[in-house]
């Protein structure tokens, strides 16, 4: 497995958020340092974010800035001091369903943003930029598993879109500028500190608020909808690893799926969330049910296909569901204080 050596400097974008920082903590406990830049904005829960922080500002070598790389002289300044050897861009607009409240946000987030990160990148030349994708690139493909090489010309959301617009720049500018690139389509990651917008957080949010959660299937199962979910300490094994295998072709451009490789469906997944609460709290938790149909921009399934991952980096991620749902709730309960706590229905 190609590895790259303590104490090189990492700027990794998006910080704050969930799977920047545990890439952060990671970096930080192997001995590397890591340059966070994060504008800390009021998507998903400030008070979230300010905890992650507060958990990476108790290593000496973890600096943080805050600011938005859609600010092309504020990233051009960092990476003009700073001169990270490597840059993990995971700074980005998130969200299927919010692209289609506010697109603005995602053009100048992501697609903009990411303009900024490969112009600093062909200005300060690191040795390697890895950057977010998105298992939404692949849309609405009913061949399964998907495939690095599959289609990406049909996304259904904005977000998606974006997403895609970031591979093909990328993949231009490693082609001018020969900077090796790496694209992470990244397949619902999930655990402890992770995203408040995302359906098992909500599900556990809204039972706790005594509301209930709201399905969007129908109800039945023949319109059910798969998921293939990635455990973050998968996720940040994958990155590490993959921060230490650039591509050595002429255009050194690469793309990977990292996902479980494993769809579970919807219903299975709410179960296996309830009773990891259960186990929890030590006490039966089930949720109330609304069943609505497919939002537009969402997908009916995701599956990944992990082989090119593996064979490059010789992992591919592999935490079963129950075991990263438990997880997960063990952090929930402790981290806002639940147990003994009932539900307020």
């Amino acid at each position: 497995m190609a590895v790259i050596e303590p104490c090189k400097t990492i700027l990794v974008t998006g910080v704050a958020g969930f799977v920047g920082y545990h890439l952060a903590k990671r970096l930080l406990k192997d001995g590397y340092k890591v340059i966070g830049i994060d504008n800390l904005n009021d998507y998903n829960d400030p008070d979230l974010k300010n905890a992650r922080l507060n958990n990476l500002t108790v290593f000496e070598n973890f600096h943080f800035v805050k600011g938005d790389f859609s600010n092309k002289s504020f990233l051009m300044e960092i990476m003009k001091e700073k001169r990270p050897e490597i840059v993990v861009h995971l700074g980005a607009q998130a969200g299927v369903r919010y692209s289609l409240e506010n697109p603005d946000a995602y053009l100048e987030s992501n697609v903009v943003g990411f303009y900024n990160v490969l112009e600093a990148c062909r200005k300060y030349k690191p040795a390697h930029l890895l950057f977010a994708s998105s298992s939404s690139v692949y849309g609405n493909q009913k061949i399964v598993p998907f495939a690095e090489g599959d289609s990406t010309d049909e996304p259904v959301s904005f977000y998606a879109a974006t997403k895609k617009m970031n591979e093909i720049m990328a993949r231009t500018y490693s082609y001018l500028y020969r900077i090796p690139m790496t694209g992470l389509r990244i397949f619902t990651a999930y655990g402890p500190y992770g995203r408040p917008d995302m359906s098992y957080f909500l599900f556990a949010n809204n039972y706790f608020a005594g509301k209930p959660i709201t399905l969007f299937n129908d109800g039945k199962i023949e319109k059910d909808i798969y998921r293939d979910f990635t455990y973050i300490d998968d996720l940040v094994e994958a990155i590490v690893r993959l921060m230490g295998a650039p591509s050595k072709d002429a255009v050194p451009f690469q793309i990977f799926n990292i996902g479980n490789s494993n769809p579970v469906r919807l219903m299975d997944f709410v179960t296996a969330l309830e009773k990891a609460l259960s186990t929890s709290l030590d006490r039966e938790i089930e949720f109330q049910k609304i069943f609505e149909p497919l939002k537009t921009g969402d997908v009916s399934q995701t599956f990944a296909s992990s082989k090119a991952l593996f064979e490059k980096i010789g992992f591919q991620p592999n935490t079963p569901l129950e075991v990263g749902l438990q997880k997960f709730a063990e952090w929930y309960v402790n981290y806002y204080g639940l147990r003994g706590k009932k539900n307020q229905e």
